[in-house]
């Protein structure tokens, strides 16, 4: 997106991609059919150190933007979920959208090209590549977060970003499975594969600028953990050692209302709301020692804050994004340029800024890349 724009203003542009073929991740996006963007895009669906930091970049490249690119190169789709846009066919139309409005904003695509050093001689900057040196003006860095490795992911954005003096947010896996402690772990992990709608949710924290959101979607089990959307959503906003809450029974009185007061009936209306397995399992685990006001209440209180502590996350390795990334303090926001070198520009994943999940992370990539090709 930052090629097409830099492209469009006569700027003589070159994409470099370390891989053998050019937007490998967007074609394992959304299922192969690629997430592009979310209709409801705004800025309080991001997390960032700064919350205002994305506004003036998704405000000039909205997701009507978007989706009017999509529609002129005819390409279908449609509305899955909660303003989730996908392509009806292949993620490979949206790839190829991009490499034609590349091509005709004479926008050069060099993949195989590893780079080795950058260097800035107060008017150039100065990249050695596999392919051979190159001499550039402006250097926009795209390279995207560390997660998922396998697909070529690296940390080369924010050695590049810490090399000419900027700093870096702590960087975590974004939108990942999260672990079981061993005592939940032999409680839950034989029902893999059973999923349930749930609120999920931080539990308050004294930690300062942490958001406490809440997610209202499908929580999965899985062998070792816990996923599904609402887990993946949460875990973007989670501490390690913070216990999260799930509501099991999201808008729903279940346990007032009892035809008797014994297990069999507790686990009678325990199954109206989660699949039999789960219900009988959560019965189990939390049938009260006494039948009393008090101790129903209590229970029912446990079924809408079910208390999970996760040990920990699947990793980078099955995470969608990396939270953290290029400290936005030193970034202009209506161009993404730094403010301690000019003409270095850092946009997308590698940012700060990380978006919630359903097309949100890419909205951000146009938007971004969109406003530093615009300047650069």
């Amino acid at each position: 997106m930052a090629a097409i724009e830099s492209g469009r203003r006569g700027r003589r542009t070159l994409v470099l991609d370390h891989a053998e073929r050019p937007g490998k991740k967007i074609l394992i996006s959304g299922g192969g059919r690629s997430n592009f963007t979310n209709l409801h895009a705004t800025p309080q669906n991001f997390l960032s150190n700064n919350p205002h930091f994305a506004k003036s970049a998704l405000a000039r490249f909205t997701p009507a933007d978007m989706v009017a690119l999509v529609e002129r190169h005819k390409i279908p789709y449609h509305e899955k979920t909660l303003g989730q846009l996908f392509c009806d066919r292949s993620a490979h139309d949206l790839l190829n959208l991009l490499l034609k409005e590349c091509a005709e904003a004479n926008a050069a695509i060099r993949t195989h090209t590893q780079i080795q050093t950058v260097t800035h001689d107060g008017t150039h900057f100065h990249l050695a590549t596999s392919t051979g040196p190159i001499r550039t003006k402006s250097l926009i860095v795209a390279t995207g977060g560390l997660s998922i490795p396998k697909m070529g992911a690296t940390g080369l954005g924010c050695q590049l970003a810490e090399q000419f003096g900027h700093p870096i947010i702590q960087t975590r896996p974004g939108l990942v499975p999260l672990t079981f402690a061993p005592n939940d772990l032999n409680q839950w992990s034989d029902l893999a594969g059973l999923s349930t709608e749930v609120i999920a949710q931080t539990l308050p924290t004294k930690r300062p600028r942490i958001p406490n959101p809440t997610f209202r979607e499908k929580l999965l089990i899985t062998h070792r953990g816990l996923s599904g959307p609402a887990v993946l959503q949460i875990s973007s906003y989670w501490t390690p050692g913070d216990p999260l809450a799930f509501d099991l029974a999201p808008n729903q009185t279940v346990l007032p209302n009892l035809p008797r007061r014994d297990t069999a009936a507790l686990a009678q209306s325990i199954r109206t709301i989660l699949p039999t397995r789960l219900a009988d399992r959560w019965t189990a685990l939390n049938t009260p020692q006494s039948w009393t006001n008090a101790s129903l209440a209590a229970l029912e209180a446990e079924l809408h804050a079910w208390p999970i502590t996760p040990s920990g996350t699947e990793g980078y390795a099955k995470a969608e994004v990396t939270v953290g990334g290029v400290d936005t303090a030193k970034l202009d926001s209506t161009t993404m340029e730094s403010k301690l070198v000019p003409n270095l520009y850092f946009i997308g994943e590698v940012v700060d800024v990380t978006g919630w999940l359903g097309g949100y992370n890419f909205q951000w990539a146009w938007a971004s890349g969109a406003a530093a090709g615009r300047s650069a």
